[in-house]
């Protein structure tokens, strides 16, 4: 058992240097990609792409199974709640707030499932999640309070956006922790992604998004499509799924702290994004609180929040 253990141990410290360090730039990339593509079409885009290629790696492995009515059904809406409103809002938000701003806002889904799961299901908050809460919420605070974000009313409206991200895959979380999906992960993924990204293109034609954008697109938002494709969609989601059946949810919560870190680190180097010393005192409040509510023995229930 302890050799098992060994060998895997390559497997799993990839897994995390995969969740830490992509997800955490999946918003510097998406930053890029929006300055080129509108919101709903470039996500959708990328999504189904993944989905043809995760689909195509179960075929060649003899890996594809069969899947039930329900299974699909259920599949469709977690990809509507996952990808189409709750990815799709927050890469629209991009247009409006820097990606350091977003990537600490969405580091408190914790905070807003447990109230989630407090007024749908009942379930009481514990001494150290309340704490937890308390603290989320003035990070919060003190995160849009800031000079910067209040100088255009626009980038209310990607708060906003990012708030009916949250809420979207608070729910989602909830429903997959109870719905029945195909076993297999990456099946299921594969499934969510093609569901959600078809329902994102329909979106982006029901708005009107233009899409000769694709064919101008620059290197840069091409390397940075190809980057979110196969490393955020499809390497990152497996190393999540992987890192679930093998690690304990504590440790694979970790990346709740890490990924703000890396997006205001690569946002700030890259896009010349501001980090004042509001911001990141109101990371370092927003941070503790989320550690709070992770540490709570009796775990809340976790979904797919990347963008």
């Amino acid at each position: 058992m302890e050799s098992s253990k060994n060998q895997n141990l390559p497997l799993v410290i990839a897994a995390f240097i995969s969740i830490y360090i992509i997800w955490g730039s999946t918003y510097l990339f998406n930053k890029i990609l929006v300055a080129e593509l509108p919101p709903f079409l470039l996500a959708g885009i990328r999504f189904v792409i993944a989905a043809v290629i995760i689909f195509g790696i179960a075929a060649v492995r003899g890996k594809l199974g069969t899947v039930s009515k329900k299974q699909l059904i259920n599949s469709a809406f977690a990809g509507f709640l996952f990808l189409t409103v709750g990815n799709g809002c927050a890469v629209w938000a991009l247009q409006f707030i820097d990606s350091s701003l977003e990537a600490l806002l969405i580091s408190a889904q914790p905070l807003l499932l447990i109230i989630m799961l407090y007024f749908l299901e009942k379930k009481p908050i514990h001494l150290k999640s309340m704490i937890g809460v308390a603290l989320g919420i003035l990070g919060i605070y003190l995160l849009v309070s800031q000079g910067e974000v209040n100088a255009g009313p626009d980038k209310w409206w990607g708060i906003g956006a990012v708030f009916i991200a949250l809420i979207c895959w608070g729910y989602g979380s909830i429903f997959v922790s109870k719905a029945d999906f195909p076993k297999n992960s990456f099946i299921k993924s594969g499934y969510q992604m093609l569901f959600g990204g078809s329902m994102m293109l329909i979106v982006s034609f029901a708005l009107g998004e233009p899409t000769e954008g694709v064919l101008t697109m620059s290197n840069k938002a091409i390397y940075s499509m190809i980057y979110l494709i196969i490393f955020g969609s499809i390497i990152a989601f497996t190393s999540f799924n992987y890192l679930l059946l093998t690690v304990s949810p504590e440790k694979v919560a970790t990346s709740t702290y890490i990924n703000p870190i890396v997006a205001m680190l690569l946002g700030w180097w890259i896009l010349d994004e501001v980090i004042t010393n509001q911001a990141i005192v109101a990371a370092l409040v927003l941070l503790t609180g989320v550690y709070f509510i992770n540490s709570t023995r009796g775990r809340i229930v976790k979904g797919k929040s990347r963008v």
